[in-house]
């Protein structure tokens, strides 16, 4: 077990200034956070560096911190707890870092960074009213945290504050300037972090920024990073049974108290992200590696699924984080999970079935929940915000059709058999048959249908799946007499299924499309002159530029669908969380880029695709791992410069989809509604695509 250090920032007390009121929960949030570290992780009491601002009483402020004895968190004085926890802390160490208070934003200090147009982001101490005040801004926190991560330590951040201000409603406050105010004031440009030099450096390197680039709030490098809403959001901080807390932390620690097996930050993620969302236009993000374990130094990978946001038992419906923009139709059939269940094949810990109905939208569905009389469950359990919701089973008319062919005839061309395969070539496919029972997404064809996939079997004697020809490079090969591998090829199938549904998702009616500009550009940022036929050679380094026209925010995610039947997310300036919100007349730009061959492969084609909507989008239940071979899952995150094949193999958290989808239900597929609505031409979403050839 490796040491565990935290520093818990908890703010309440604002003294005079013209932008941040006092709040009511700061303090208490870090307080309940360093009880639960205390007493149920047993961290020792001198590894809790707590630095607080607590409203004063009837006594003054200086009583009450005396009767705390601890640090005021001044911008001094929590500059100087990072370093002091920077010094004690050891490679392999864990690093707790949690922040309760207002965020802010002010005029920038550092035009050198994206010119004059740039607003510095950071949290706000409580001497921010001073003359001597300051923010501890974006570009600090950044070398502070890159500190931390550089020696070795495993760092986690939590931020309940906002990052920018704007309205709220009921019996709240938000964590953040009240008029949606930039900080103009004067402040000294001095930073107490590091000289202006490094702090520039370290931005760059973080961000790869230029001039013209659009930075993210806080960029993230080798670390878990949970805050409390996106840059356009405001925090709330709201009171909950019986007291004053921080939306997110409140449900973070109810969240940690309440479930009875240990969690991953993704699993944790999804149930604070649920509540919050079903109390509050407030959105959670998590960025970093999600499958590592809350406190903890393991992973515990866990596939990205689609979230329920809502739940109606009046009317027995549930609200889905997903819609039209992530390819769902009506019939479309989910089990539900609880948000701490790991295996999602498991149909003993399923809570209920759900339908989509017709009421889907761009980035949200509604589902009714089925009794057993029309083909779902007993309700297991309560079902709440946060919980997971695996595809079972698609509507009729999108199901997709395969022929087994067992026809094949002796001799010596290449769609022939050998002598002794001939008579086994029956028997084996009457086994896929068999394992095709219940997929709920393929099923065999019937007489005079046309299939969309072939499986037969090879003259090497494994089962090959043809989709006009035998698709190559399958690995392994699935011998004929391996019991395992009927099975396995249908779960090739349904695989095949999901990459191909991706592929088609389109909405080219949408206005937005004219308004998402996405170009592709090369090592030096420079748009290839003919954007419809780029070729590169293995290595190659480029970037893909995407610019927002339109007149509001919109949130943004690029997938990879690549030649070997995976579907990948690319990072956006080192963001891995599910969106990234791009501003009107913005313009941002992928991490770098540079793609490998496959093994076996001379040419290869790539499409990036990239997803912009208005709403809330959660595209990461769409990834998918490679087909024709299963990623290892690293220990560590690699460097977010390099792609994947043939150079680095990055984390894939969905090693294990084919087990969550596919998932064999009974009274399939016959209960499913037979109408399938045409996509909404007028959904706020809309997709681009970039594609590229790679030639030997």
């Amino acid at each position: 077990m490796s040491d565990f250090y935290a520093l818990l920032i908890g703010i309440d007390y604002y003294p005079t200034n013209p932008y941040y009121r006092n709040l009511g929960g700061a303090v208490r949030d870090i307080d309940m956070v360093a009880d639960y570290l205390n007493k149920s992780l047993h961290i020792p009491s001198e590894r809790i560096n707590k630095l607080t601002a607590p409203l004063p009483d009837t006594n003054s402020f200086a009583d009450v911190r005396a009767a705390r004895q601890e640090m005021p968190p001044t911008y001094q004085n929590i500059v100087n707890a990072f370093n002091s926890v920077t010094e004690t802390a050891q490679s392999g160490d864990q690093v707790y870092i949690h922040y309760s208070g207002h965020g802010g934003r002010a005029v920038t200090i550092y035009p050198e960074l994206e010119g004059d147009h740039r607003q510095d982001e950071g949290i706000v101490p409580m001497d921010i009213g001073s003359l001597d005040g300051n923010y501890l801004r974006d570009v600090e926190i950044a070398t502070l945290l890159k500190r931390l991560t550089d020696k070795g330590c495993i760092v986690t951040v939590i931020f309940d504050s906002c990052h920018s201000g704007g309205a709220t409603r009921g019996d709240c406050a938000i964590r953040g300037s009240e008029s949606n105010l930039i900080d103009t004031t004067a402040k000294n440009k001095n930073s107490l972090v590091a000289s202006r030099e490094e702090l520039l450096n370290n931005w760059r390197i973080l961000t790869q920024a230029d001039p013209d680039l659009s930075g993210g709030w806080l960029p993230n490098k080798d670390y878990v990073f949970l805050a409390a809403c996106r840059p356009s959001e405001v925090a709330i901080e709201c009171t909950e049974n019986g007291g004053r807390n921080g939306a997110l932390t409140y449900w973070m620690m109810d969240t940690l108290t309440s479930s009875n097996s240990v969690l991953t930050y993704k699993s944790l993620y999804n149930r604070v992200r649920g509540m919050v969302q079903s109390k509050f236009s407030q959105s959670p993000m998590l960025s970093g590696d999600g499958d590592r374990l809350v406190f903890g130094d393991k992973r515990k990978p866990k596939p990205y699924t689609v979230a329920v946001e809502w739940i109606d038992l009046d009317k027995q419906e549930i609200t889905l984080d997903a819609g039209l923009a992530q390819g769902l139709r009506t019939g479309t059939r989910f089990a539900i999970y609880p948000f701490n269940v790991d295996d999602l094949k498991d149909k003993t810990q399923q809570i209920a079935i759900v339908e989509l109905t017709d009421d889907i939208k761009a980035d949200k569905s509604i589902a009714k929940i089925l009794d057993a009389a029309a083909g779902g469950i007993e309700v297991k359990g309560t079902i709440e915000p946060g919980a997971s919701a695996v595809m079972v089973t698609l509507p009729i008319n999108l199901l997709r059709k395969v022929r087994l062919f067992d026809c094949k005839e002796v001799g010596e061309r290449e769609q022939d058999l050998p002598a002794d395969l001939v008579n086994k070539q029956t028997t084996a496919l009457e086994k896929v048959r068999q394992a095709l029972t219940g997929n709920g997404q393929v099923v065999e064809v019937k007489d005079g249908e046309e299939g969309h996939y072939q499986v037969a079997v090879g003259r090497d004697g494994a089962y090959e799946i043809c989709i006009g020809m035998p698709i190559k490079n399958l690995r392994p090969a699935l011998s004929i007499e391996d019991p395992q591998a009927p099975q396995k090829v249908v779960d090739r199938l349904v695989h095949l299924t999901k990459y191909q549904a991706v592929q088609k998702i389109d909405n080219p009616a949408s206005e937005l499309t004219e308004y998402l500009v996405v170009e592709l550009c090369d090592k030096n940022r420079q748009p290839f002159p003919d954007q419809q036929n780029v070729s590169l050679k293995p290595g190659e380094r480029f970037y893909i530029k995407i610019t927002n026209n339109y007149s509001t925010t919109l949130n943004v995610t690029v997938l990879d669908i690549e030649p070997t039947w995976e579907i990948s997310q690319i990072s956006i300036q080192g963001d891995t969380s599910s969106f990234f919100p791009l501003e009107s007349g913005k313009q941002v730009y992928t991490a770098r880029q540079r793609l490998g061959l496959p093994e076996n492969y001379q040419q290869a084609k790539e499409t990036f695709k990239i997803f912009a909507i208005e709403g809330l989008a959660n595209f990461q239940c769409l990834i998918l791992p490679s087909l024709d071979e299963q990623l290892p899952i690293r220990e560590n995150y690699p460097d977010q410069e390099l792609k994947t094949r043939g150079f680095n193999q990055h984390i894939n958290p969905l090693n294990n989809l084919l087990s969550a989808f596919g998932s064999d239900l009974d009274n399939h597929p016959k209960q499913t509604r037979k109408a399938v609505p045409d996509p909404d031409p007028n959904a706020e979403w809309a997709t681009q695509e970039i594609r590229i050839t790679i030639t030997q």
